[in-house]
């Protein structure tokens, strides 16, 4: 379990003054009208798309591999609306972090609180799927109010950034555990606690299956699922969370219990994570983290790479 930070004297270095600047900022931009956020997002992601080429051809990439049948110009159209939904993330890092409840929770509009309440009701643990969305942070946030959750998390490199940012996170929540920790996360499921976990991206060859995602064969999928999911006493829902077009927030999603998984079959059972990230991927494909190397990890080291 990652204690709650103090700040210490140290964080004021002039190492860290940079950092401070930009998140002073971002504090103080997180203050204006939530639609006037939006637009300065939709702008700031119009910039990100001149000035980190490297980013969006990994972006352009991942999507002619997912949706090969898209001509080039919806390819472009695609790449284009998700870098306005990439700078709308950076704002939206601001409005999870330091916006008051009553501010955030009119954003929130929940469906399927049922599955949730449900799985549950015997007192069982719930592992919550979540994916890769743009809005992650505010999805962590709104779920806070639902009921408070445990989270799967990796450092910050830097220490000013490691402090604001598990505070932010567990503004709403329980706790915060080390990614690698998996005895921490198999307790807190034995608790009867909800606990995230994130399967769609490509952590390297250990505890991975190569299986397919939309239209690549060989995409390096993580069997921690599955580990986490053979816990005593756990149930798995998958939760989304998409943000509103017409800007008036975010759709909650709990989607009914995973019934019969895991199989056994670890590669069957990865196949089967990918699909559910596909359906939740094609409801909102310009809200997904398609600036990640997905694909960087071949069966063979020898393969060329997807990202030449």
């Amino acid at each position: 379990m990652i204690e709650q930070p103090t700040f210490k004297f140290y964080f004021l270095h002039p190492k860290f003054w940079l950092t401070w600047l930009g998140v002073l900022i971002l504090y103080t931009v997180s203050w204006l009208p939530y639609r006037m956020q939006l637009a300065m997002g939709r702008g700031l992601g119009l910039l990100f798309k001149k000035v980190m080429p490297r980013r969006v051809n990994i972006a352009r990439t991942n999507l002619k591999l997912c949706f090969p049948e898209y001509s080039d110009d919806s390819i472009e159209e695609l790449v284009t609306e998700n870098m306005k939904n990439t700078g709308i993330a950076y704002f939206e890092v601001g409005m999870a972090w330091w916006w008051p409840d009553w501010r955030i929770r009119r954003k929130l509009h929940i469906h399927g609180e049922e599955n949730l309440r449900k799985a549950q009701e015997d007192g069982s643990g719930v592992l919550l799927l979540l994916f890769h969305f743009l809005s992650l942070e505010v999805h962590a946030r709104l779920h806070g109010f639902v009921e408070p959750a445990v989270g799967l998390y990796r450092p910050h490199n830097n220490a000013v950034m490691e402090f604001l940012q598990t505070r932010g996170r567990a503004r709403s929540n329980k706790y915060m555990i080390q990614r690698k920790d998996v005895k921490g996360m198999l307790k807190a499921l034995s608790k009867g606690d909800i606990a995230g976990y994130l399967p769609d991206q490509d952590y390297g060859r250990r505890r991975t299956e190569f299986v397919k995602f939309f239209e690549v064969p060989d995409a390096s999928t993580t069997t921690g699922t599955m580990l986490f999911a053979n816990a005593p006493n756990c149930k798995i829902v998958v939760s989304r969370c998409i943000r509103r077009k017409d800007g008036t927030g975010y759709d909650l999603y709990y989607e009914p219990e995973l019934q019969n998984f895991p199989t056994g079959d670890d590669k069957a059972d990865a196949r089967y994570v990918n699909t559910l990230v596909e359906d939740a991927v094609k409801k909102a494909p310009e809200q997904y983290l398609w600036v990640h190397r997905r694909f960087k990890t071949r069966p063979d080291p020898d393969m060329p790479s997807y990202y030449q």
